[in-house]
């Protein structure tokens, strides 16, 4: 009997690991279908910002369905307000300079030089809170410069946009220091998750609705087609990605779900291929997969770099032997 409780609780634990490696390749994916439906929409007339304002409001009904109906409470407390709207303009800025990026470059390849930010966060880390440079980190910012080099150019020789690559650096910089900021403030680590992202969502779009007057005209969606794309923003890369990224962390862990974000961009670009017509070349390719390889090298950095320490200490002891 006690064997069988073994096995059925070995069973149970294999099957919730499997369960958390889908929904964290799922939410990976998910999100990277944002170019998919941004750029559909562009092509339909409406700017970045119009598709922003439209993809934050239509989320944030949804958003407090899901708080309601679990019970919870939307009620924020006054010391929560301060930095959640702080988190709220953090991401509004990642969100707008990544989409106007669309405009001046393939989307896969901008947001495969978003997923920098990941080298960012350590970044930040190191030199704002004092953690300890990692030789890991600094092998993957050489891997991740080749990687950049290599994007800088296609095969003919023609640069990509400076302007744009700028954006995706925005955009990366200031999703790093709003995952930081969630990492570091004890305020907002006691927010629910779906409650602080419909905060988030909440004071993002105030910025959205200040950038109007700055040369960024409102454009209404002009039939079904757009509404159809903006309700995909709003749950696709939004809704789906956020609980499929919730389950899976508590699955399998974050650092198992941060490694399978490597799909976000391998969707971006293979969309932006299949889906959308673009080109890309072998170099970008190339370029890509090393950004991609030393952003997962960070991630797993913590579980690589004592086994490398291991390994290093065993040469004087083999010397010594000798």
């Amino acid at each position: 009997m006690w064997q069988s409780l073994i096995n059925f609780a070995f069973e149970k634990d294999e099957y919730m690991k499997i369960k958390g490696y889908i929904l964290a390749a799922l939410a990976a994916a998910a999100y990277g279908t944002n170019p998919l439906f941004a750029i559909n929409l562009y092509q339909h007339g409406m700017n970045a910002n119009s598709v922003l304002i439209f993809r934050y409001l239509l989320g944030l009904p949804l958003l407090a369905a899901m708080i309601l109906l679990r019970g919870h409470s939307l009620a924020l407390r006054a010391r929560e307000i301060v930095p959640v709207a702080v988190l709220g303009v953090l991401m509004a800025f990642s969100s707008l300079t990544l989409f106007e990026s669309y405009n001046y470059m393939n989307s896969g390849i901008a947001s495969t030089l978003l997923f920098v930010y990941p080298v960012m966060v350590a970044l930040l880390m190191t030199f704002f809170f004092h953690e300890r440079f990692k030789t890991m980190t600094g092998v993957c910012l050489a891997v991740m410069a080749g990687g950049l080099m290599l994007l800088m150019r296609n095969e003919s020789g023609v640069a990509l946009s400076g302007f744009g690559i700028l954006l995706v650096m925005v955009s990366s910089l200031t999703y790093a220091f709003y995952i930081v900021m969630v990492n570091v403030s004890a305020t907002v680590k006691a927010i629910p998750t779906l409650k602080l992202l419909f905060y988030v969502l909440l004071f993002g779009s105030s910025v959205f609705f200040f950038m109007i007057p700055l040369d960024n005209p409102l454009i209404l969606p002009g039939g079904w087609q757009d509404w159809f794309n903006l309700a995909a923003l709003a749950v696709i890369p939004t809704l789906l990605s956020l609980t499929c990224t919730t389950v899976a962390i508590q699955y399998v862990g974050p650092t198992t779900t941060a490694i399978f974000g490597a799909l976000e961009p391998v969707t971006a670009v293979v969309l932006s291929v299949v889906a959308l017509g673009q080109t890309i070349t072998a170099r970008e390719i190339t370029g890509a997969l090393l950004i991609v390889a030393a952003t997962t090298l960070v991630v797993i950095g913590d579980s690589i770099e004592p086994a490398l320490l291991r390994v290093r200490k065993m040469f004087p002891a083999i010397r010594h032997k000798k």
